[in-house]
């Protein structure tokens, strides 16, 4: 094996990236060293690249980031059990402590301490990542690797949907970014009766549309909230599962949810939202959900096995896909609001 690599790297703190020839990750006795098939890019990525407060107070360059991704293994530490040379995997990319109360209460997707690889340690942005073994996740080889690549935010999608009734509900989700996109899939393969896409961006309403939302509505261009009690019979919908982080949107998903129906929060928002808890809590007995991450690791079993039988179709959401050496190219796509999700090829679009 060689002793270089190429990677995107976060050199300095200032905006931008750069590839250049690293050294290839050492192991050490219970990690994993992934060569890498696909890599996607994550909102994550984009702050960091675009360097703005928040990447500005997380990040501490020379980074290389990048979370999601598949790939085979290409070498195990000595201690390493559970996987060997050339197992298709893909990782949970929050390593948790495994000391703290969440952790040992089964929490461990809220850890205090969890450290995430791409943001807080190298990451998968490379030809080369190095994983811990507790969390490498190993992989049919009939899932295509597109979707391999995408497991993380897939995750988000299926831990949001699943944390609470979902079959035979009516469901709004507002913010069609990919784990938006993604969550009307999973919503529709768990027994949604009806599905609600709301969205202020044009492109991404139409792959709202290809994913097979049953009602995409424009904020923009009419009174949602109106819409959708007219559709549920003045009640709203049973479901809400909010992926925007905009107070706006956080602001309709509480208009719109029934009465002892769910809200579930996944969009981050960047300033405190007002709500009145009387009437939009209380009143209407709602349960709201703070979703953070994927539960470790029933959140992957549950999409593995919707993936392997064949229950997902999330083709639509994967827009583009690009050399990593044209990896700044790829973040220019995104600012223009036209593209999903962008796949990473380390050795070239194959």
């Amino acid at each position: 094996m060689a002793e270089t690599m190429l990677a995107v790297v976060k050199p300095q703190a200032a905006p931008g990236a750069e590839i250049r020839d690293v050294s290839i990750p050492r192991i050490g006795p219970m990690e994993v060293l992934v060569k890498v098939d696909v890599a996607s890019i994550c909102g994550t990525d984009l702050h960091i690249y675009n360097w703005d407060r928040w990447a500005a107070g997380r990040i501490h360059p020379p980074l290389i980031p990048g979370h999601e991704f598949c790939g085979h293994v290409a070498a195990i530490g000595n201690e390493v059990t559970t996987v060997q040379e050339g197992d298709f995997v893909s990782a949970e990319m929050h390593v948790a402590c495994g000391k703290c109360l969440q952790c040992r209460t089964g929490e461990a997707h809220i850890c205090q301490f969890v450290k995430i690889i791409g943001v807080d340690t190298d990451g998968a942005f490379a030809e080369y990542v190095r994983i811990p073994e507790s969390n490498i996740w190993k992989l049919d080889p009939a899932i295509p690797k597109e979707y391999a690549s995408i497991l993380d935010p897939l995750g988000n999608a299926v831990h949001t949907v699943l944390a609470g009734e979902i079959a035979a509900k009516t469901v709004a989700i507002t913010g069609c970014g990919p784990i938006g996109l993604f969550s009307i899939a999973v919503a529709r393969a768990l027994g949604a009766t009806t599905v609600f896409a709301i969205e202020l961006n044009e492109h991404r309403r139409k792959l709202a549309e290809k994913m097979k939302a049953d009602h995409v509505l424009d904020p923009s261009a009419g009174d949602v909230t109106a819409k959708i009690l007219e559709l549920t019979g003045g009640s709203g919908v049973d479901v809400v599962l909010e992926m925007a982080g905009h107070p706006d949107a956080i602001r309709t998903a509480f208009d719109i949810v029934r009465r002892g129906g769910r809200i579930s929060l996944l969009g981050l928002t960047s300033k405190p939202i007002s709500l009145n808890f009387s009437e939009d809590i209380i009143f209407k007995g709602i349960t709201i959900q703070g979703i953070n991450g994927r539960r470790m690791y029933q959140t992957w079993y549950q999409m593995t096995a919707l993936l392997k039988a064949g229950k997902l179709d999330l083709h639509p959401v994967i827009t583009d896909r690009i050399s990593m050496k044209d990896f700044s190219k790829a973040m220019e796509r995104l600012t223009t609001g036209e593209a999903s999700k962008i796949l990473v090829y380390p050795n070239g679009v194959k």
